[in-house]
């Protein structure tokens, strides 16, 4: 061999230090490889193959070696056939026959002949169409030993066996130069056990190297969790309970969440809230709300007619268009499926199309507009809707708050709501222009609905008379809601105090509010066993460490009063010295936790995919509570701040900046903590899954609370990573945990510092799908600020000529994403 032939070998190039050769570039990107099968490898992270699947789950995995793991650490107790490696696999090119012990697995036939031809071409590097074609028949064949015996007694269920119609294939929501909803890999949706994975990751953490500063800490161990597309699967015991819950015991209340877009149609999602946390209450008959829909189109022109009878200027007519009858109904069905269980105040069983007003069914419209992607019709109608209203509000003589309808309010409020989320500055700006007019009209308001109650002298009100009232409650508290998330978001003066609502009951349960009444004396019934108490007395009951007992509505207005309460706090400029303050803070933040547990039962089943158990408004409620815990300590005003100009380049300048504000510290620990949980919930179930999901299924709360926490935990990596101190345990513990939420394949990062490869995963997370527009602009400014992360080991790395991040200047080594390629 030449010289020249053997330095250009790997195995040369290695032991001469040269670097090898790389000739084999990928096609996607400019990174070139020294092997054609890492180069291969590398590629699936751009075309999200993931062609090797396990015969005894239904996980899937990008390599083999993976895939290996997975057997060796979840299926270790299943005993049957394990796998084996490359090296083994060569030497014992027949296997001998082995029998699995225990009656609890079933044999599955295994194709002779595939299994030749897979090992054949394990010697070369497999081709991933024909390594996923023979993957997949060993899949649908173990599949099909698991099949579950569907019993004819199993009890029907309150969804249509056809599935929500809303996303059938032939209704696709399809428009020119717009997104459409992803197509998902919906073989991820058996639920799993993430309480068991969440001790597995503290343990985990715990037990990691020593050696914070060091790659080897970062490097694949047995003791470690496995990565995080594997752990979204792990766990054959969650896929056979699954499915025997579907027999016999009712096919609700087993389930995950697979939810609304899920193709399964018998895959309902969970009895909220009392697969929540334990929620007492009898057992009954799950039901599902109906989206009101328009009949006929005489219906139709119905519709049209109140839109000009309500249009006394005329100033639609060039530019307004009225939907289809398909897309009327389209529209309706997306706003009471995707986002009316996220804010319940409008009443569906009463909600009638060619009955309500126009200004307020056309703010309905343009909302579920959104959720199928069509911009020009969301902002066609929602202007519309504006127009009308001012009309409205404009040509009423002698106006008074008093005197306005609900509906002026109901529709208000969702055109606030439409502005202000929409990405756009001069619809914020809009929407703060009329915040007091809102507030002013829930005033007035309210105290009509006082002096309706009080005329009834202490008779208890009908039904219809209920849900009259229950509505206006409902509204009130929805406008309280939103005002906080402009506060959260903006850093406004909240427009509403909790004085408002002082004696005012709190909302309902869902069960309570969508129950179909036949007669007076069973609601009398009805009303007589509910327990609702006031705004006034469970604020009271936290503040003095009971639990309260109330809705899932009524623990989101809670937690909402409990971040207002800790905003006025950090704005005190007494608060460095009001100890007694933020005790009694943490005091009523631990038993608004504590009240979880007692939460009203809820029959209402909602079709949302999510990976929590419990009505959509719990989930969102924790990520506020999450919030609220982290603003007791870091207050990052300024980005808030920035975020009403909706530039990102400022906001990612005010992220970068506010990094004096994140200090390290025991109490910053906990802070750390609920930013941990909040990632979780994303890296458990996937990110590429939550990237293409949550917009559609989640609310809006959770990318505008999630924002101050992925600041202040990128923040806090970065002093982590850059500072001369060295890292005490916990921190070493902590960062461990959080590294181990990722493995390789799902981060896609060479050499990235941790720091700013969450940050870069997060923008790119919420900014996939856009339902709301300022989504889009915080994840613009998250990528700008990952870039600000890693700017000066990119600064470091050109002027030395190398493509690996330097050391940092105290000693401490950067933390490096190892590469397994």
């Amino acid at each position: 061999m030449t010289l020249a032939s053997a330095t250009s070998s790997p195995a040369a190039a290695r032991k001469t230090g040269a670097a090898p050769e790389k000739k084999y570039k990928c096609q996607f990107c400019n990174r070139a490889f020294s092997r054609s099968e890492h180069r291969s490898r590398h590629e699936r992270s751009h075309t999200k193959e993931r062609p090797f699947k396990c015969l005894k789950c239904r996980s899937t995995f990008v390599r083999r070696d993976l895939l290996l793991r997975h057997d060796r650490t979840v299926h270790a107790k299943d005993g049957g056939v394990p796998l084996h490696s490359e090296q083994k696999r060569r030497t014992n090119t027949k296997a001998p026959e082995v029998a699995a012990p225990g009656p609890s697995k079933t044999s599955m036939p295994m194709d002779t002949t595939t299994l030749e031809q897979l090992e054949a071409s394990s010697d070369e590097m497999v081709d991933i169409e024909t390594a996923a074609m023979l993957m997949t028949d060993f899949h649908h064949k173990a599949m099909a030993s698991q099949e579950p015996e569907v019993t004819t007694e199993a009890p029907v269920t309150a969804i249509s066996p056809n599935g929500p119609s809303l996303l059938e294939p032939s209704a696709a929501y399809t428009a020119p130069g717009q997104m459409s909803l992803p197509q998902m890999p919906w073989d991820s949706m058996v639920p799993h056990n993430v309480t068991e994975t969440k001790a597995q990751t503290s343990a985990t953490s715990s037990e990691s190297h020593p050696a914070f500063n060091s790659a080897s800490a970062l490097s694949s161990h047995s003791h470690q969790l496995p990565p995080i597309m594997e752990r979204q699967m792990s766990g054959s015991d969650a896929l056979g309970p699954s499915f025997q819950s579907m027999n016999g015991s009712g096919a609700v209340s087993g389930l995950g969440t697979p939810g609304a877009l899920s193709p399964y149609p018998s895959m309902l999602g969970p009895v909220s809230p009392v697969d929540y946390r334990r929620s007492p209450g009898p057992s009954q008959a799950l039901t599902m709300t109906k989206a009101p829909q328009v009949e006929s189109e005489e219906q139709c022109n119905k519709i049209y007619e109140n839109i000009k009878k309500s249009d006394t200027e005329n100033a639609l007519l060039d530019t307004f268009h009225l939907p289809s009858l398909n897309t009327l109904n389209r529209l309706l069905k997306t706003y009471f499926d995707l986002f009316h269980h996220h804010l319940p105040f409008l009443h569906p069983a009463t909600f009638k199309p060619t009955e309500v007003s126009a200004p307020l069914l056309l703010a309905v419209l343009s909302i579920g507009a959104l959720y199928i992607f069509d911009q020009d019709q969301a902002y066609m109608l929602h202007i519309g809707s504006k127009v009308l209203v001012n009309q409205f509000l404009q040509n009423k003589e002698n106006f008074s708050s008093r005197k306005c309808p609900l509906w002026t309010m109901q529709g208000t409020l969702l055109n606030m709501i439409f502005a202000s989320w929409s990405g756009d500055p001069k619809g914020l700006e809009w929407a703060c222009s009329i915040k007091s007019l809102l507030a002013n009209m829930v005033a007035g308001n309210r105290y009509e609905l006082k002096l309706r109650s009080e005329a009834r002298e202490g008779a208890q009100p009908n039904h219809q008379e209920w849900v009259e009232d229950e509505q206006c409650r409902r509204t009130y508290y929805a406008v309280y809601i939103f005002f906080g998330l402009l506060t959260l978001t903006y850093n406004h003066t909240p427009a509403m105090g909790f004085n408002e609502f002082d004696t005012l009951e709190l909302p309902s349960s869902e069960t309570l509010w969508t129950m179909d009444v036949s007669d007076d004396e069973s609601w009398r019934e009805i009303q007589a066993a509910s327990k609702i108490i006031t705004f006034r007395q469970a604020h009271d009951n936290l503040f003095q460490g009971d639990p309260a007992r109330y809705s899932a509505f009524a623990t989101r207005v809670m937690i909402n009063a409990l971040f207002l309460e800790v905003w006025y706090h950090k704005r005190s400029p007494e608060a460095l010295q009001d100890v007694v303050t933020e005790y009694k803070l943490r005091l009523a933040l631990e038993t608004w936790e504590k009240s979880l547990e007692l939460c009203e039962p809820e029959t209402v089943v909602v079709q949302l995919s999510a990976p929590h158990k419990g009505h959509p408004l719990i989930f969102n409620a924790m990520a506020l509570y999450r919030n609220t815990r982290a603003r007791l300590v870091v207050d990052l005003k300024s980005i808030q701040e920035a975020l009403r100009y909706h530039d990102s380049y400022e906001v990612a300048a005010a992220m970068t900046n506010a990094r004096d504000k994140v200090q390290r510290s025991q109490e910053m620990i906990k802070v750390i903590q609920e930013c941990f949980d909040c990632i979780e919930v994303a890296a458990l179930q996937g990110i590429r899954w939550v990237a293409r999901t949550s917009a559609t299924n989640w609310s809006i709360e959770h990318p505008l609370c999630g924002m101050d926490l992925m600041v202040i935990l990128t923040l806090w990596l970065y002093r982590l990573e850059h500072d001369e101190e060295p890292a005490t345990e916990e921190e070493l513990a902590m960062y461990n945990k959080l590294r181990n939420l990722f493995d390789d394949d799902s981060a896609d990062v060479y050499g990235a510092k941790l720091s700013s490869t969450v940050a870069r995963l997060w923008g790119s997370m919420i900014d996939e799908v856009v339902v709301w527009g300022i989504t889009k602009l915080m994840g613009e400014a998250f990528k700008l600020h990952s870039q600000a992360l890693v700017g000066y080991e990119d600064a470091m790395s050109e002027h030395s000529g190398s493509a690996t991040p330097s050391m940092a200047p105290g000693g401490v080594q950067v933390l490096e994403m190892q590469v397994a390629y």
